[in-house]
Order: structure tokens, then C-alpha cells, then sequence
């Protein structure tokens, strides 16, 4: 099974070429996005009878959220009959929260970004994905044995993203090629009085960049069955693979190579500054690589993927769960199910698709071959990810089926790893406490 899946992984990756998509840098980001258009008749609207539907996304990354709200203003001006309704998450609380939220008063999406798949199936709030939009795709995730999402993107791995001239003012020539020549890196710069590593930990989400990388190192590619094991009892975080890999995290923290500001730096503040010198290093994905480019284009924007405390490289690159889902009841609604599917269609249509992905140096999931203009960093990511040496896995909250993790567990551990991040909090208490809260929610979905 890991085997085909990976497979699909890697064709999706060999899809991006570094060419120009047919797009004139003239035009403005909507009129380029409604470019794309023409190339998909099937997507027109055979009715034109006005129809409105809501919709909603995680809005947390400026790049995908930039992105959608492109595709719909397009859209909207290809399709002045269909009115979507953009009610996506704004405030402080995160995704899941949000939906949870919009469920509880009944004002749940029609067309919704679904990233916990599994739990809204289970609770009968999904529509399966109709066949003619499963078939856009060359690899869609299975839950419960059934299909109920259009994958926005491949799942694109996470490295450093540094400052090359900082690199070089701190004698740094070249990028490490094992853990402990990353440490070192770190502590050259900590001496030049830089911070090593820019952390916006304010968004509870982006602690889990560093979080999952360390679980996939010392737990996930070593046992991918481990959250199913975890809901049985059979394996705790005080085993020796969870304990390593939030020492390890942790270890960042206290030997001060992390901004001291972190708790109240947000994720949408880090390029800010990576661009002015206050950080070198940014842990994080290729989405970040083009709004970085924005804010100075003039930055020497260098990448890798760091490498394990066994020099073994691992990314979380498995085809995922999340992307559009059509919710249940929505889909019941003839004309409204129409112009989701419209939607879907278009927003997957070749120049409109281009467009996103450029914004989000994302990995298409399309049969449809995708061009872009992809700037060099990118081909280094899927250099890696198509390295036969690299090990593909999942973040903690990414698995499904019998290895879903209790869906509130993954925004209390982030949490909780602030405490001990700053030093409120030991990792052996932590991971007593992660136990503890793991059996509670087991516990609660059993009632």
C-alpha cells in the first residue's frame, strides 16, 4: 500500500516543470487566474438560474489564502450568476476551532477546505466527491474506503529556508549535511550575535512545522502505525522515540537558537524578519519561498531539508486527506451542488491552477500537466522528494482511519509545547501530560 501510494506522490511531484505558465505578467492576478478559463469548457455553467453557496478555507497563510481569494474573484467575474460566499476564519482561533464553531450553529460551509477528513465523515457532514472531479486528479486519499476530497496540493516538504549572505558573513560555505553540522551552524551564527532561527509560535499551527518534524525522525517513519497504537495503549509519548524528539525540539530553545520573541512573533510576521536581518533561518515550507521574494527581491533565498539525528532524510510528503469537500447537506441542493462542482472545476482549470500554484510554490495534484515559472529553491525540494534515499511519512494529525488521532489532541500538544519550549515545563512532564490527555479524548469519542 506504500508503495502505490508513494508512487503517486512522486508522479505528482515530476509534474512541475520550470517553465513559464501561458500567463502575461500584465495582467492582474484575477484577470490572469479567469485566463484559465477557456481551457476548460466542462466547467462552464450550463444553467445560468442564480445560485449562491458559502465557503471557507484556512486563511492562516497568506500565500494559499491570496490564492483562493484570486480563484473566487475570477470566478465570480466568469460566473456573475453564481454568488460564493466567502465566510472563511479571520480571527485568532484556528481551523478546526472555527469549523467546529460554524458547525454548533448550524452555519457549517456548503464548499469547505477540509483538512480533518476522517472526523466530518464520521459525523455524516461530507458528500462523497462525484466521480467526474475524482477523475481530474492522478491520486486521491481514501477515507473509510470512500473519496470525499479534491487535493488543493501534493503535500510539499518543509526545510530551512536561510539568508545565503547571512550564511556567508558567518563563514557559513556550505549546508550541512547532518544534524550536528546544522547545530553547529546554528551556534556559529548565536556567536555573531544572530539569531539562528525565526519560530512564529504565536500561531499554535506553526510550532508543529518543527513538532512534526522531529515525531517523523524518531517515531512516524519508524512505526507509521503508532497513533493507532497510542489509542490502544499500547505505546506512550514517555517511550524513548517521542521523549528523543521533543528533547530534540526542545533543544533548539534552550540553547537560545530560536529568536527569543517567538511566543509572540505569528506565523505571517516571520518573513519580516528573515528580510531584515533580525533571523537567518526560517523552518518552514516552499509556500513561504514567493512572499519572501516579495517583501525583498533582492534576498538571497537558499533551502534544504534537514537532515535527521541519523543523517537520514524524511519528509512529510504522503498524500494527505485535506482539500475541497462539498458538504453533505449542501449537496442535497441540486443547483447548488452544481456551482460547487462548477467551482472545482474551475478552480483546477490549467491557467487558473498555474496561478495558485505559482503564489504557493505548490505540487499539483492534477492528471492535467501544470507549468510555472519555478524559481530555484523549488527544484531542490523536489529533487529531495524524488531522492529513492528519502523517507515519506506524515505529521501527527495527517493520518487517518485507525490512526486518527483524537481531533482536539493536535492544537493542545502545539500548545503545550510553548510551555516547555520556554522552559515553564520538562519534556518528561509534558509527554506524562500528553499521555493523560490522549486517554481522556479516546475516552470522550467511546461515550
Amino acid at each position: 500500500m506504500k508503495k502505490k501510494t508513494l508512487g503517486g506522490l512522486l508522479a505528482l511531484s515530476m509534474a512541475i516543470t520550470p517553465a513559464l505558465a501561458a500567463c502575461s505578467q500584465e495582467q492582474k492576478p484575477a484577470d490572469k487566474a479567469a485566463a484559465g478559463t477557456g481551457a476548460a469548457p466542462a466547467a462552464q455553467m450550463e444553467a445560468k438560474k442564480p445560485v449562491s453557496f458559502t465557503l471557507a478555507y484556512a486563511a492562516g497563510d497568506p500565500a494559499h489564502k491570496q490564492g483562493v481569494v484570486d480563484a473566487i474573484a475570477a470566478f465570480n467575474k466568469a460566473n456573475p450568476n453564481i454568488k460564493i460566499v466567502d465566510i472563511s476564519n479571520n480571527s485568532s482561533a484556528t481551523y478546526l476551532e472555527y469549523l467546529k464553531t460554524k458547525d454548533a450553529v448550524g452555519e457549517f460551509p456548503d464548499l469547505v477546505e477540509m483538512r480533518d477528513t476522517q472526523l466530518y465523515a464520521d459525523a455524516g457532514k461530507l458528500a462523497e466527491l462525484p466521480a467526474d472531479l475524482k477523475d481530474l486528479f492522478k491520486l486521491t486519499a481514501q477515507v473509510n474506503g470512500k473519496f470525499y476530497t479534491a487535493p488543493i496540493a501534493g503535500s510539499a516538504p518543509q526545510g530551512i529556508i536561510y539568508n545565503k549572505k547571512m550564511y556567508k558573513d558567518a563563514g557559513i560555505t556550505q549546508e550541512p549535511k547532518t544534524y550536528a553540522e546544522f547545530l553547529e551552524i546554528c551556534e556559529k551564527l548565536k556567536a555573531k550575535g544572530i539569531a539562528p532561527l525565526v519560530v512564529g509560535g504565536k500561531d499554535i499551527w506553526h510550532m508543529g512545522f518543527l513538532i512534526n518534524k522531529f515525531l517523523i525522525d524518531d517515531v512516524f517513519i519508524k512505526d507509521p502505525n503508532w497513533n493507532a497504537k497510542r489509542n490502544k495503549g499500547e505505546v506512550s509519548f514517555t517511550d524513548a522515540g517521542p521523549t528523543k524528539a521533543m528533547k530534540d525540539f526542545t533543544q533548539l530553545f534552550e540553547k537560545g537558537y530560536v529568536e527569543k520573541g517567538f511566543l509572540s512573533t505569528a506565523d505571517n510576521q516571520t518573513t519580516s524578519l528573515l528580510v531584515t536581518n533580525k533571523a537567518a533561518m526560517l523552518y518552514s515550507g516552499p509556500w513561504m519561498f514567493q512572499q519572501i521574494l516579495d517583501a525583498d527581491p533582492s534576498f538571497e533565498l537558499g533551502f534544504y531539508v534537514l537532515p535527521g539525528t541519523d543523517g537520514k532524510i524524511n519528509l512529510a510528503t504522503l498524500p494527505n486527506q485535506q482539500g475541497w469537500s462539498m458538504t453533505a447537506e449542501a449537496a442535497k441542493n441540486p443547483e447548488k451542488a452544481a456551482a460547487m462542482k462548477q467551482f472545482i472545476k474551475f478552480f483546477f482549470a490549467k491557467e487558473q491552477y498555474a496561478h495558485y500554484l505559482e503564489l504557493v510554490s505548490g505540487i499539483p495534484t492534477t492528471k492535467e500537466n501544470i507549468t510555472y515559472k519555478a524559481i530555484e529553491p523549488l527544484q531542490t525540494v523536489l529533487k529531495v522528494v524524488n531522492d529513492p534515499n528519502t523517507g515519506h511519512s506524515m505529521q501527527i494529525n495527517g493520518f487517518w482511519g485507525d490512526n486518527t488521532m483524537p481531533a482536539s489532541f493536535r492544537n493542545w500538544f502545539y500548545k503545550l509545547s510553548q510551555d516547555w519550549a520556554s522552559g515553564k515545563l520538562t519534556v518528561e512532564d509534558a509527554m506524562k501530560k500528553s499521555d493523560e490527555e490522549w486517554n481522556t479524548e479516546v475516552k470522550a469519542l467511546k461515550k
